[in-house]
């Protein structure tokens, strides 16, 4: 065939940059106590960076899970098979230690670090954060039960990924999944009906089924079922001590909406082995850290999607031209990158603060305790619900192109709401911030005690604190406006720390945009005398 055309004004692939060299990361791990960790952020970040990672992340997403009920000779085997590329990220995740190692490092700011290279590696590929956020979640709970902990805890925070259904004891490394929810109950765990029946020897054994099974391929299991002292928390096996599986049979995978690099499981529990985890009848208590670990990871990975997003559409915008100049010059453009790049400093800034108040909490600090009780909790529902937003937009800047699969942002765009729905929606975080301002009124005084760090800097961020007392206040409809509040608080707690550590210009955007009420309903409506040159500055990427 003949020549046709010349391809002209097409923009590059993004590739070759170092995902590390983010400033907003960069200045908020040295601040929150991980700056030590800077060489290996930037060695995972020209990784992220690259075109053999991006294909990675492509294949396996193209390539999802399959189950395995049954083997050839119709025995019951229950195995999940991966893309090889799956292995190759989580390999990378493990081996930089994404996953439990900062459970055993005793630098100060290991959790930050640890935080850091989650969102810079999340950014290659959503899926497999799943298993490793598990991972680290895990530990905390697992304390419960200090025999277990001894046992198993060096073993999940290895960084030697050991793929395969094996006895764990035999393993260079072990992965901790996650059941809690069943059909009837969804987040409301307290209605869940799996039996656990304890034997002469202090083991259980579990009947009943669980909706969702977060990476069933894991070699351990939290889990929760009601035990004669009521809802508990165990530890199951999938390869008991003696080498047999442990009678848990995987029904299917769920077909999901994104997230399909990453087996989601429905399961059933026919006697199955386990261990009890901390006391009979206090499961929700025993589980509510591992909850809070993964929450964090929330918040984090929605950061990171939205750092993700921003970058490809300020690359898009930079290369492709339109109506005489680069989109990235016209104005109403500039607008809406600035826009973005707003909201994604704001996410990264609270979940880098909050994985700092996760550090300290570890060393004892109880003020720190409280502000990350409620912190996590109002964050958790505002930034996770803002990206879906986010991801929108960022695709929409790249025109049709962005809405073709090669481009990637569709599957940006269908990762999105996962990260407001796991660990509670929006409800019922929202309403988690309510409980925890009732039952521990002290996480309020932490709360104001950090954002009236910031009085007096800025009009709009003082005025909105002041609201947020009276609001806070009346007590009438509270569930009603729990939304409300929720938001409001995420808000000021976004726009306290920005004033403390963003430069002017991001700061005043963020206060007068979010806060003092010049902004419409949609990204790109920044008021004027925002310096969108600033702002946009510190998104750019930078080439290796």
């Amino acid at each position: 065939m003949s020549q046709t055309h010349e391809v002209t004004n097409q923009v590059p692939p993004h590739h070759g940059y170092d995902a590390a060299a983010d400033l907003a990361l960069l200045e908020a791990t040295a601040r929150e106590g991980a700056g030590w960790a800077a060489a290996e952020m930037h060695e995972i970040g020209v990784l992220a960076g690259s075109e053999q990672a991006a294909e990675w992340g492509r294949l396996v997403n193209e390539n999802p899970p399959v189950l395995r009920t049954h083997d050839r000779f119709g025995r019951r085997i229950d195995e999940v098979e991966f893309h090889p590329y799956w292995h190759e990220l989580m390999r990378e995740a493990v081996g930089h230690g994404l996953h439990a190692a900062p459970w055993r490092d005793d630098r100060p700011g290991a959790h930050v670090a640890r935080a850091a290279k989650f969102y810079i590696w999340g950014q290659v590929e959503a899926g497999h954060s799943c298993p490793v956020s598990m991972t680290y979640a895990a530990v905390p709970a697992l304390r419960a039960a200090p025999d277990l902990a001894r046992w198993l805890e060096p073993l999940l925070a290895s960084r030697e990924y050991d793929f395969g259904l094996r006895r764990p004891d035999t393993k260079r490394g072990l992965i901790a999944g996650m059941s809690m929810t069943e059909k009837q109950g969804g987040s409301d765990v307290r209605a869940n009906t799996t039996t656990a029946i304890p034997d002469a020897d202090g083991t259980y054994r579990l009947t009943g089924h669980k909706w969702f099974t977060s990476a069933p391929m894991s070699d351990v299991f939290l889990t929760l079922a009601q035990a004669p002292g009521g809802l508990s928390c165990f530890l199951l096996p999938r390869v008991l001590p003696d080498g047999s599986r442990n009678r848990i049979q995987l029904q299917r995978l769920k077909d999901k909406l994104g997230n399909r690099s990453n087996a989601s499981a429905e399961i059933e529990y026919d006697e199955a082995f386990g261990w009890l985890v901390g006391e009979e009848g206090r499961g929700v208590a025993t589980i509510i850290e591992m909850v809070n670990m993964t929450r964090l990871d929330c918040v984090l990975g929605a950061a990171s999607g939205m750092r993700l997003g921003l970058i490809r559409a300020v690359h898009h915008a930079t290369h492709r031209r339109a109506f005489g100049s680069a989109l990235i010059d016209q104005p109403l453009m500039r607008n809406v990158l600035a826009d973005l790049a707003l909201e994604s400093e704001a996410a990264t800034t609270v979940a880098l603060r909050l994985a700092g108040a996760t550090d300290r909490v570890v060393a004892g600090d109880t003020d720190e305790a409280l502000l990350r009780r409620l912190g996590l909790a109002v964050t958790k529902y505002w930034v996770c619900k803002r990206g879906p937003a986010h991801a929108a937009e960022a695709l929409e800047c790249l025109g049709g192109n962005g809405y073709i699969e090669e481009s990637g942002m569709p599957r940006l765009y269908r990762e999105a709401p996962l990260a407001s729905i796991w660990e509670g929606s929006g409800n019922v975080a929202a309403l988690d911030s309510l409980r925890a301002m009732t039952r521990q009124p002290e996480t309020v005084e932490a709360f104001f005690a950090e954002v009236e760090q910031s009085a007096g800097v800025n009009r709009h961020l003082d005025a909105a604190v002041a609201g947020l007392r009276k609001q806070l206040a009346d007590p009438a409809e509270a569930e009603y406006r729990a939304r409300g509040l929720t938001e409001t608080m995420a808000l000021v707690l976004q726009g306290s720390l920005l004033q403390r550590h963003a430069p002017a210009a991001v700061a005043d955007a963020f206060c007068v945009s979010r806060l003092g009420g010049e902004h419409g309903n949609a990204f790109g409506t920044l008021p004027l005398g925002v310096d969108t040159t600033a702002i946009l500055d510190r998104a750019r990427t930078v080439a290796v």
